[in-house]
């Protein structure tokens, strides 16, 4: 969560060319390898959040809310929510 307008703008275009800390980019990096390849995430992602400090809680949370925003998405997109009524 961030007021900076220009860091808003650079993660909506794209986030690996955002100034971020490396802790957050570890966690964008394993939310997107969630989000486009789950049956490739690997130990060695875990053990990547932890080098750059989140616990096992907080790569739990991270999971749980990109695994949400995921399925949630998915069933909007199946239900035609947002589309254009014909």
């Amino acid at each position: 969560m961030s007021l900076d307008a220009e860091l808003a703008a650079q993660l909506a275009r794209d986030y690996t060319q955002a100034k971020l800390s490396e802790q957050d980019r570890a966690m964008l990096d394993y939310a997107a390898k969630l989000t486009r390849h789950a049956v490739r995430v690997s130990p060695e992602d875990l053990d990547r959040l932890r080098q750059v400090g989140f616990d096992d809680r907080g790569i739990l949370q991270i999971n749980l809310i990109a695994s949400y925003f995921n399925y949630i998405n998915r069933v909007a997109d199946g239900l035609g929510v947002g589309r254009p009524v014909a």
